[in-house]
C-alpha cells in the first residue's frame, strides 16, 4: 500500500516552484559564489546556504560544489539550469501579466445599470467624459429590476447607480449624493408662486410618476401623514412629463436632481416639497467579484469624480 506523502515531501514540491529558490538556482550556476550570489539577492550568506540546502534536498543532488575555481555546477545542475531559467522567465511574465486599463485605446463596453431619471441627469455627462477619455468604450444602459443582482455577480453589468436597498453581502458600494424632494409646475402657475405650501400641495391636481427611484418612499410618507392627493395623469416614466407640465396646471413631485434638471431645461419652476418625505442615497454599487478589476475600476473611478458630493443641486 502506497504511503502518504509526508509533510517534508509536500514542502519540497512547493520550494520546487519557488522563485526565489530557483533565481538562486540561476546565480550560483552563472557567477560560481555564494558571496556575489548573497550579493545580487541582497541576503546574507547564511541564508543563501539555507535556500542552497534547500535545492539540494529537493533534487536529491549537491547541484552546487565548492572546487579552487569556485561553487561549480554538477552534471544534474547543468542538466536542470535551462529548464530552470525557463521556469523564471513564465515567473516573470506571471508577474507582469496584471490586467491594466488603458481607456485612451480600450475597445470595450460597459454597461450600467441605472434608473430613467439617471438616463436623463447622469447619463449625458458620464457619456460626454467617457467619449473624451475613452472614445473607443460603449455604454450600455440597463434596467435596475430584480435581475439586476445577478447581471452584477455574472458581468453582464458592470455598475449600477441609483437606490437599490435590496443587494444582500458580496456587493460593494458607495454614496454618491443624497437626494431630497421637489414639486414641478409651468412657471405662470395661475395659483402657485415662488413656494408652495401644504394646503396649495393638498388642492392642486397631481401626476403620479408610478416607477422610478423612491417611488415608494413618496408613497409611505404620504400615506403616513394622511396626505390623499388628487392624481388626475399617471405615468410610467418621465417621457412627456415636460410638455405636460408646460401647457398643464398640474404639478408631480420628484427628486431634487431630476426634477431641478427638468425645470432648467424647461419651461418649468421647482419648488421645494412641503410635504417630509425621506431623503435618500444615491450609490453606485459594484459586485465583490470584479472589485480589483482595472476596467471596473476606471468606471467607478470616473463616476465618483463626476457625481460624489453631499448635495447634488443642479
Amino acid at each position: 500500500m502506497p504511503k502518504a506523502k509526508s509533510s517534508e515531501t509536500s514542502t519540497h514540491t512547493a520550494d520546487l516552484f519557488d522563485a526565489k529558490l530557483l533565481h538562486l538556482f540561476d546565480l550560483l550556476h552563472h557567477t560560481g559564489s555564494v558571496t556575489r550570489a548573497a550579493e545580487a539577492l541582497g541576503l546574507s550568506q547564511p541564508t543563501i546556504s539555507i535556500w542552497l540546502s534547500k535545492l539540494r534536498s529537493q533534487f536529491d543532488d549537491p547541484l552546487f560544489v565548492r572546487t579552487s575555481e569556485g561553487m561549480q555546477p554538477t552534471p544534474r545542475a547543468d542538466a536542470l539550469i535551462d529548464k530552470v531559467r525557463s521556469a523564471l522567465t513564465s515567473f516573470r511574465q506571471l508577474s507582469e501579466s496584471a490586467p491594466v486599463f488603458n481607456p485612451a485605446i480600450a475597445e470595450r463596453s460597459f454597461r450600467i445599470c441605472m434608473t430613467d431619471a439617471s438616463h436623463i441627469t447622469l447619463l449625458p455627462q458620464l457619456l460626454s467624459h467617457v467619449r473624451s477619455l475613452a472614445p473607443k468604450v460603449r455604454l450600455d444602459a440597463a434596467r435596475i429590476d430584480a435581475n439586476m443582482p445577478l447581471a452584477l455577480q455574472t458581468g453582464d453589468a458592470d455598475i449600477a447607480i441609483g437606490l437599490v436597498p435590496q443587494l444582500e453581502a458580496g456587493f460593494y458600494q458607495q454614496t454618491l449624493f443624497t437626494q431630497d424632494w421637489v414639486c414641478l409646475s409651468k412657471k405662470n402657475h395661475p395659483r402657485i408662486g415662488k413656494t408652495l405650501s401644504l394646503k396649495q400641495y393638498k388642492e392642486e391636481a397631481h401626476i403620479l410618476i408610478a416607477a422610478g427611484t423612491g417611488a415608494v418612499l413618496q408613497s409611505e410618507a404620504l400615506k403616513r401623514h394622511k396626505i390623499n392627493r388628487r392624481v388626475l395623469l399617471e405615468l410610467p416614466g418621465f417621457l412627456g412629463l415636460p410638455a405636460i407640465l408646460a401647457t398643464t396646471d398640474l404639478i408631480v413631485t420628484l427628486p431634487r436632481h431630476i426634477g431641478e434638471t427638468l425645470a432648467h431645461s424647461g419651461d418649468l419652476k421647482a419648488l421645494d416639497c412641503p410635504v417630509n418625505i425621506p431623503s435618500f442615497k444615491v450609490k453606485q454599487h459594484w459586485h465583490e467579484r470584479y472589485h480589483n478589476d482595472p476596467a471596473n475600476q476606471w468606471l467607478r473611478g470616473l463616476c465618483a469624480t463626476l457625481f460624489l458630493r453631499p448635495n447634488l443641486r443642479q
